[in-house]
């Protein structure tokens, strides 16, 4: 690899645009240099980077260049709405725009201390892995793709709390008040972590909400899949006035014929029984690729959700393929439309592959919870 002897033009040009967040120039060409080098540096750690960098002159330290990325020196808050507001300036024009709502899990085996990661189950790996939950909000349309929110989801400690709460919480009376003292504090601590704590779903929520306060995107419809989708998401976007699409897991009950059925099982009797009703239909994917889908589909009545359009697809004109259930909120929309949406929904796992592998979200040795916050949002 060779030596990072400045910021590239293209980069600096498209940095540029977040001049306004830094007060001063330093901070502003540590910043440039810690972009160039995730981009650039095949170690996106930081001292990775600060390993390749030439400068004119005195060199500063690693410890000037951490300051300046991950402690103080920009508006690290206003980063993303400022961002937001530059992706939709160039995405305008551009055609339809789908928005992606997703979560991955960036894996820090060597990195215990690092701020969000917990030790559990990787249900890809299946296996126990170190790990932060990273929640993402993608736009893209049929030529560019962005990142337009990344929030880590802080882990539960709720379980280890009350697990040494109800170990120490023998003594039924406390003899001298610094004890009984410390023992409340205890508790209030405990009760602002349930308060804190915040599900996957719930961090959605509050991105959605962000999103359509800014108003960036008025004519972005979503979408997401089963492990996003709940009746307040569902709500809050019909209130908005906004579409979704969304996949639903095979074990999900319609109403149908009169009774609650499984997905799945409608599936396989509709195969069987009346394999005409799937009819071949033409969707121009996201990706400019034609595809013919052999599809099925029915406004029904979803316990919680109400009406809503399901739609069942088969890849294959035999139907012996495994089927995909997807459901959206827009009854007018045409399956071809919804099949159409849903292809934009696999955008958001090239960002994250790029995230990974491009830009170093996994690469973070930092500990506290705004550096951690700083380095995803310049991933």
């Amino acid at each position: 690899m060779l030596p990072i002897c400045g910021v590239p033009e293209t980069i600096r040009r498209g940095m540029m645009k977040y001049r306004e967040l830094f007060c001063r120039d330093a901070g502003f060409e540590h910043f440039s240099r810690y972009v160039t080098g995730l981009i650039l540096s095949p170690n996106k750690t930081l001292q990775g980077i600060y390993a390749l960098q030439i400068w004119e002159g005195e060199p500063p330290s690693r410890r000037a260049m951490h300051e300046a990325v991950f402690a103080t020196g920009w508006d690290a808050e206003r980063l993303m709405p400022h961002d937001r507001a530059v992706v939709a300036a160039e995405h305008r024009g551009r055609g339809r725009e789908v928005i992606i709502l997703d979560w991955t899990l960036a894996h820090h085996e060597w990195g215990p201390e690092i701020w969000g990661v917990t030790q559990s189950y990787d249900y890809v790996e299946r296996r126990r892995a170190r790990f932060q939950t990273v929640v993402t909000a993608v736009i893209a349309n049929r030529q560019v793709i962005d990142g337009i929110e990344v929030v880590v989801q802080q882990p539960s400690v709720r379980d280890a709390e009350e697990a040494y709460l109800r170990a120490t919480g023998q003594q039924e009376r406390y003899e001298q008040l610094g004890k009984a003292r410390e023992r409340l504090l205890e508790l209030l601590h405990h009760l602002r972590h349930r308060r804190e704590y915040k599900k996957r779903t719930e961090i959605v929520v509050e991105i959605v909400k962000q999103l359509e306060q800014e108003g960036h995107f008025p004519e972005a419809h979503y979408a997401f899949d089963n492990g996003v989708l709940t009746v307040e998401l569902a709500r809050w976007l019909e209130k908005t006035g906004k579409h979704w699409v969304s996949e639903l897991e095979c074990s999900r009950n319609i109403l149908w014929r009169g009774q609650w059925w499984r997905l799945d099982a409608i599936a396989t009797d509709l195969r069987g029984s009346s394999p005409q009703s799937f009819r071949p239909v033409q969707v121009h994917c996201r990706s400019g690729e034609t595809k013919t889908f052999w599809v099925f589909t029915k406004v029904v009545r979803l316990r919680r959700y109400g009406c809503k359009r399901i739609v069942i697809v088969h890849e294959r004109n035999d139907l012996t393929d495994a089927p995909r259930f997807l459901v959206a909120d827009a009854l007018h929309w045409e399956s071809g439309r919804i099949i159409e949406t849903w292809t934009f929904r696999w955008t958001a796992e090239l960002f994250h592959e790029f995230g990974k592998q491009g830009t170093g979200l996994e690469a973070a040795q930092v500990r506290t919870e705004e550096a951690v916050k700083r380095h995803l949002r310049l991933c």
